[in-house]
């Protein structure tokens, strides 16, 4: 875990789901079940902890914005609130899309093939690319904003591309 994570709240602790950094503690959480293989698990069942770490840590950066959001799994979905609210995720993060289909289907027998061990690698990396962006999004937005890409099509007040 970074140093500048929170640790882990209590067991019993009472969380708030208003909380950003609660949010992100339990996508370290998943992404920690997500990378850590054990006789018997399913590395489809890790792979949807790689999904629900990249959900919860694009819900953590919205709620840090006050950005309402859709109840759903669909990161892509999600990704698309965040940049219609001026939170742009860079490639890497958006790429990670591709983990939807590990938030449902793939956790019930004969639905999808079978998850390989590359397969379940990626998704992993993925997921850490995710919470890597969403941690810094909600530690220090305004330095994230400016190392992100400008998007090539945004166009300055004066209408030049520049902003």
């Amino acid at each position: 875990m970074p140093a500048d994570s929170d640790p882990p709240a209590e067991p019993h602790a009472e969380r708030d789901p208003t909380d950003p950094k609660e949010w992100l503690r339990r996508a370290r959480s998943n992404l920690i079940r997500a990378s850590t293989p054990l006789s018997g698990v399913y590395l489809e069942d890790l792979c949807f902890d790689a999904q629900q770490a990249a959900e919860k840590a694009i819900k953590a950066v919205l709620i840090a914005r006050g950005i309402p959001y859709p109840y759903v799994h669909d990161l892509a979905d999600l990704l698309t609130v965040a940049a219609r609210n001026g939170v742009n995720a860079p490639e890497d993060v958006q790429e990670a899309a591709r983990l939807t289909r590990f938030a449902v289907g793939s956790r019930y027998p004969g639905i999808e093939e079978p998850v390989t061990d590359d397969e379940h690698r990626a998704a992993v990396a993925m997921a850490q690319i995710v919470v890597d962006w969403a941690e810094r999004q909600v530690n220090d937005p305004e330095r994230d904003q400016q190392d992100s890409p400008q998007d090539p099509n945004r166009r300055g007040n004066d209408g030049s591309g520049s902003t």
